[in-house]
């Protein structure tokens, strides 16, 4: 265990990676977010999506920390599973940071009622409708998904090569294409959106972890090939 300990350590030595660029990209679009609201001349509430984009860079956190981190750790003779784990640990406690951020923006968008123009990043309605749990919950699963397949797919390159990568993601883009065209083919899509409402974001999340465990099994077995 100190030594999955010390493979945190390891990966948060450049703590820009994990703690201060998130910081920055969140800061940043939440400030565009709020001149774009105060642009907008309506007294409705206002809702963007601009808290998405610290989200999105934990997928490239997910590459950096198996790509840049993983040949310098078996320099320092920690092994797969060592690694493995702790790297996923520090992903857990990344992402978890990221969901109490998104509650205290949350927070303070419903005490200056939108930064004073009624425009909101954080508390979106449907994402905070089951409460501040609900809603940490939501912004958890989604950093630490993106951080996981940003890793898993740098662990296939690094196991198999870019051409294997490549075959991968043609094939899971074919299969979602092809549900889409199943569903619309039986026109599906009233039920779709049906099961989306009655499971609500708090349930979306869920099978988000559910997803989450199987990248990181596939991850893990893959992890055992790769070549540093």
């Amino acid at each position: 265990m100190r030594r999955t300990l010390n493979v945190i350590r390891l990966q948060l030595i450049n703590k820009g990676t994990f703690i201060w660029y998130p910081l920055m990209i969140l800061g940043a679009a939440v400030l565009i977010s709020v001149l774009i609201y105060a642009m907008i001349p309506v007294d409705e509430p206002k809702y963007g999506g601009g808290g998405q984009a610290p989200l999105w860079y934990f997928f490239a956190i997910g590459m950096s920390a198996m790509t840049l981190t993983f040949p310098f750790s078996q320099a320092m003779s920690i092994t797969r599973r060592e690694f493995f784990l702790g790297t996923l640990l520090t992903a857990i406690l990344g992402s978890a940071l990221m969901g109490i951020l998104f509650l205290i923006g949350g927070g303070i968008e419903m005490l200056t009622n939108g930064y004073g123009v009624n425009g909101y990043v954080f508390y979106l309605p449907w994402l905070w409708e089951a409460g501040p749990l609900g809603a940490f919950v939501v912004y958890f699963t989604l950093a630490l998904f993106f951080f996981v397949i940003g890793f898993t797919g740098a662990t296939i390159y690094k196991s198999w090569g870019q051409m294997v990568l490549l075959i991968a993601s043609f094939a899971i883009a074919l299969v979602l294409v092809g549900l889409v065209f199943l569903v619309t083919r039986l026109e599906l899509w009233g039920q779709v959106w049906e099961g989306i409402l009655t499971l609500g974001a708090v349930g979306l999340a869920l099978w988000g972890l559910v997803a989450v465990a199987v990248l990181s099994v596939v991850s893990f077995f893959a992890f055992r090939r790769t070549i540093p």
